[in-house]
């Protein structure tokens, strides 16, 4: 068994086509067939079945195809992390990151590390949840991921920052006029909830927060999308939670943002299977460089134990 064979096999089974997938790997058909055919023997069994209208998985194809795809990829990750090691040039970085972070911070992250090293290709991975980075970089469909640290992770984390979560209200509203605001002056109002607001402890963050003042939140809205939270609380649907850098960095200053008081804050970090070396640290550095909210080890503690 060998690494190319899994890699023809795989590609047959994302194009779901011998033909397709020989195209796709720029190879005739029969050297194709041949290599399948030869994993087959290796591993003692069909993987595959033809059909009239293409290919599907056998019983043991299945059970083969998970390991497949991540010795694929593992592979594909060790040459980036190889040529990463070479120079910070000429190779190509995948970066996973948290919605938030990759629409609120990485634009100018991505923009000073393109005029510094135009060689280097990047690809963002953009996900909702750090137990979606983990898998990513688990998988090594990412080199490394920027968010919330997993619990336990046994690779490498490097703290790069603050997140700063703060409050959205529209331009008319009561509190418009001031910039902090506690919880319990929210007990009446109606709240935009987003499915990428972080969870403590398995209770999500707002639920556990208004809790403890009190008071349940009760939902107007319920977006997918942390943007789209905000412009709904900014037209006076309800009061949102949000990271400061989406308000003001991505989503547009039309409306007001409240601090809560005591503020809510929670660290990010940039978390990999191994340290990163060329390519990848000098994306870390100038990502810690350029972060607007720096690590501040007193802030409150209600997010740090947040796994969104």
């Amino acid at each position: 068994m060998s690494l190319r064979q899994m890699e023809y096999f795989m590609a047959v089974v994302e194009e779901a086509s011998f033909t397709r997938a020989a195209e796709t790997l720029h190879v005739t058909q029969s050297a194709l067939s041949h290599q399948i055919k030869a994993l087959e023997r290796s591993v003692g069994g069909a993987l595959l079945e033809r059909m009239p209208r293409g290919v599907r998985l056998t019983p043991m194809g299945r059970a083969f195809r998970p390991h497949a795809e991540l010795a694929v990829r593992s592979a594909a990750q060790a040459r980036r992390a190889a040529r990463a090691a070479a120079g910070a040039e000429g190779g190509e970085l995948h970066v996973a990151a948290l919605h938030s972070v990759a629409v609120g911070i990485l634009p100018d992250v991505f923009a000073r590390w393109r005029a510094a090293h135009p060689g280097v290709l990047l690809h963002l991975h953009e996900y909702a949840t750090t137990e979606a980075l983990q898998e990513r970089v688990e998988r090594g469909t990412a080199d490394l991921a920027v968010g919330p640290a997993p619990r336990d992770w046994p690779g490498t984390v490097v703290p790069v920052g603050e997140e700063e979560i703060v409050l959205v209200v529209p331009f008319d509203d009561r509190f418009a006029g001031r910039t902090t605001v506690t919880l319990p002056e929210l007990a009446d109002r109606p709240w935009v909830r987003c499915a990428m607001e972080p969870l403590v402890e398995g209770e999500r963050f707002l639920d556990r927060a208004c809790g403890r003042a009190g008071f349940r939140p009760r939902t107007a809205v319920f977006t997918e999308h942390t943007s789209t939270a905000v412009r709904m609380a900014a037209a006076g649907v309800g009061v949102c939670t949000a990271p400061s850098h989406i308000v003001g960095g991505a989503v547009g200053e039309d409306c007001v943002v409240l601090t809560p008081d005591p503020p809510w804050r929670r660290p990010l970090t940039v978390f990999a299977r191994v340290p990163p070396t060329g390519a990848a640290e000098a994306f870390v550095a100038l990502l810690r460089d350029a972060w607007p909210t720096p690590l501040i080890p007193t802030a409150p503690a209600d997010l740090r134990a947040t796994s969104p």
